[in-house]
């Protein structure tokens, strides 16, 4: 067997660091939304409080793989398609942004609301803007109205892709992240 085809075989991990990164943020997601599914259902505060919490931990943790994705070297790239590559590219890119812009769309409809967001007790992040209603309401569309769609989306898109590598093109493409 050539280089060529036994590269095929052989799957480059994503660093430790890099895969850690990954499925923590994949957790705190999925925590922030059951918390949001929660309190839509109990209308107890403290699951709100909670999925604030939760959503600006996902914020700081995100600026943490940005800058761990700066400065990490990512593996070889698997063989695909142009086109696939371009797309993969667009929706990797599209979710570190949504999960940015999600949360801080989340923070400034609290404190546009007048609300301080309390960070699991330990501390307060205070309200740094002047409140204002309709800006409380512009935030709090963009949060659940926009943003939460787009995740969704593009969430289901990558996982479709990596379950379409996986099983119907059986690269092994998901191994690179487990």
């Amino acid at each position: 067997m050539d280089k060529v085809q036994s590269r095929t075989f052989a799957i480059d991990k994503w660093p430790v660091i890099s895969r850690f990164f990954h499925w923590i943020s994949a957790l705190l997601l999925l925590i922030t939304w059951v918390l949001i599914v929660l309190y839509e259902n109990t209308d107890n505060k403290f699951y709100i409080g909670l999925h604030k919490a939760f959503g600006v931990s996902l914020l700081f943790w995100m600026f943490a793989r940005l800058i761990n994705r700066l400065f990490i070297k990512a593996p070889p790239e698997v063989s695909m398609p142009n086109w696939q590559e371009l797309l993969s590219k667009l929706t990797h890119f599209a979710l570190y942004a949504m999960l940015i812009a999600m949360p801080i769309a989340g923070l400034l409809m609290s404190m546009y609301g007048g609300r301080p967001v309390d960070m699991f007790g330990l501390f307060e992040i205070p309200i740094f803007v002047t409140p204002d209603r309709s800006m409380a309401r512009f935030f709090n569309d963009l949060h659940t109205s926009i943003i939460w769609p787009m995740i969704i989306a593009f969430t289901l898109a990558h996982i479709g892709a990596a379950l379409y590598h996986q099983f119907i093109k059986k690269d092994r493409l998901i191994n690179r992240m487990l």
